[in-house]
């Protein structure tokens, strides 16, 4: 019985060889186990034992078997081949944030290569576990310097696993550095050495994944795009692969979820939460976000409700996105405390644009409802502040993505400030932007305002049809709420002034005001909006109408019936000369 074990066991040995190199990893995990169930591995057969347990989602088997891997080694004073086992031990640890247990094994990995005195490959290899430590930290500095020192290494002894692992890391660096052109540029390098084949599997995947979170950090959409199509390429080509699959179906939601498709997303959502839950369910947070996002968006609120629930509960801040639902259901209050407390708190590029962003959004709902001219006021200059920063941001990152929602919120504040002209220029900017990267979602957002720029300069038929573009683009994505808003405003009546005057639904309405005797003052108080966009109403009256005085722009409203013969509340239009 037992030479029929060491027979079935050398052909078990002999097929899991096989499959390894032909990257079938559950094949090669099943028959590598029998046949160390049945015999026992040698070190290197276990190593490669170990690897198939990580690409298939056997973590602690793993980690038990690299530990057996780098016994076997030891003992047999093959001290060098010990140490790499020691690095992928590091290695897969990181991996799954075990970072006290991964710097245990690269210092006595070190202390191995010291005492021999060995000037090896291995030497940059453990590098990396103290870089990626130190990146953790947010020491950029001298992560950069080791991930540097590790790719010389790699470079040095022709190994294209290191080399390509510190050129990702080294690039990351250095575009948290603010140094995008360099930092990009390893990126690729490293990228193209991935594609190529150059590299082994469980190097390949991490960078991969690494990369496109360098992307997404920087809103590089365009260059995010075609790396995540490599990788759903790469995953194809290894159905086994359970570590980068989760990963990479997120990273694709997140592509369909800006391209407008979002059943699609939904679905791979779906499967991205399911997939990481079964070997890394604190990873589960950011696919849980983004089942919530597409569900707010297509105005299903009690389950987005529920995904950012359970996006908090696994370690993802469900904003901006959760005040975004409470605006949506008519909690401004409610959705304005919490993104000015996120606000405070957040420090990260990335989340604080987001957050800016949804933060220029609300106050901009709340404005509509505000119930004194101070609350108005204050929303409209937090909103330019926030809008301003949104810009400097931009200017840092300078991707198209940024720019565009930069321009977004400024021409949305300029709106408010009563400026329609700048407000104009500033959508078309990012509707420019929007329609370059294919962000249908956006497109309608920015069409919606500028449809109410417009109106607010007059043109009361392009402003139409802007929303009708609008409206299209809401029912084509299925975004209910947006869909009921443009609607809202395509029946709204513009009218109330003559073909003739140019007058907006809102300067009608100062004018009423005006032609009553009241100040810029009362103007701004019972309309709820600033003076400062009182100023800004009245101004643009007085150049349509072609007047230079608030008693030529009353009597103008006389004749033309937009006010009635005697000013409401008994006053008349007799007190042009009151000042403003």
């Amino acid at each position: 019985m037992a030479g029929k074990g060491r027979s079935g066991a050398a052909g078990d040995l002999a097929r899991g060889r096989d499959a390894f190199a032909r990257r079938a990893w559950k094949d090669a995990h099943a028959l590598l186990s029998a046949a160390d169930e049945q015999a026992g591995l040698d070190p290197p057969d276990l190593a490669c034992l170990a690897i198939a347990c990580f690409l298939t989602g056997h973590d602690a088997a793993c980690e038990a078997t690299l530990t057996r891997a780098f016994q076997g080694f030891l003992a047999k004073g093959e001290t060098v081949q010990a140490a790499r086992t020691a690095f992928w031990l590091a290695f897969m640890l990181g991996h799954v944030g075990d970072f006290a247990q991964a710097s245990g094994w690269t210092s006595r990995a070190t202390r191995l290569l010291d005492e021999g005195r060995h000037d090896c490959v291995e030497r940059g290899y453990l590098l990396m576990p103290g870089a990626v430590q130190c990146m953790v930290e947010g020491n950029i500095a001298a992560a950069q310097e080791r991930f540097a020192q590790a790719a010389a290494v790699g470079d040095r002894f022709g190994d294209a696993d290191l080399a390509s692992l510190a050129r990702q890391g080294q690039g990351r660096m250095l575009i948290r550095s603010g140094e995008w052109a360099r930092g990009t540029a390893l990126l690729d390098e490293a990228m193209v050495a991935v594609t190529a084949g150059e590299v082994s599997s469980a190097v390949a995947g991490t960078i991969y994944c690494s990369v496109i979170s360098a992307c997404f950090e920087r809103y590089d959409v365009r260059r995010a795009q075609e790396w995540t199509e490599a990788l759903s390429r790469y995953c194809a080509a290894q159905p086994d692969l359970v570590p980068y699959r989760g990963e990479c179906l997120v990273h694709r939601v997140e592509i369909k979820l800006l391209h407008g498709e979002w059943a699609d997303a939904l679905h791979e959502a779906q499967q991205a939460c399911a997939q990481l839950a079964q070997v890394q369910g604190s990873r589960t947070g950011s696919a849980h976000y983004l089942i919530a996002e597409l569900n707010r968006l297509r105005g299903r609120a009690a389950e987005a409700e529920q995904s950012y629930r359970l996006a908090s509960e696994a370690g993802r801040m469900p904003q901006p996105g959760l005040a975004l639902l409470w605006l949506a259901q008519g909690r401004r209050d409610a959705a304005r405390a919490a993104l000015s407390r996120v606000v405070e708190e957040t420090r990260e590029p990335r989340t604080r644009l987001r957050t800016l962003a949804a933060y220029v959004e609300v106050l901009m709902a709340c404005l509509e409802r505000a119930e004194r001219v101070e609350r108005a006021s204050g929303d409209v200059a937090e909103a330019r502040r926030a809008a301003d920063e949104i810009a400097a941001i931009a200017e840092r990152l300078d991707t198209p993505f940024v720019h565009a929602i930069a321009a977004q919120a400024t021409g949305r504040v300029c709106l408010a400030e009563g400026n329609a002209r700048a407000a104009l220029a500033a959508l078309r900017r990012a509707s420019t932007i929007w329609r370059e990267i294919d962000v249908p979602y956006e497109i309608g957002r920015v069409h919606l305002q500028i449809g109410l720029a417009c109106r607010d300069l007059g043109d009361v038929d392009g402003g139409r049809l802007e929303l009708e573009t609008a409206r299209r683009l809401f029912a084509q994505l299925g975004a209910s709420n947006d869909l009921e808003r443009v609607e809202g405003l395509l029946r709204e009546p513009v009218g109330g002034m003559s073909s003739s005057n140019g007058l907006t639904a809102r300067e009608v309405e100062v004018l009423r005001l005006i032609a009553s005797g009241k100040t810029n003052r009362r103007i701004a108080t019972e309309l709820r909006i600033s003076e400062k966009t009182v100023a800004r109403h009245v101004s643009n009256i007085f150049t349509k109408l072609d007047v230079s005085s608030r008693a030529a722009a009353t009597a103008y409203a006389f004749q033309h019936k937009l006010v009635p013969t005697s000013a409401p509340g008994g006053a008349t239009a007799g007190k042009p000369g009151e000042p403003t």
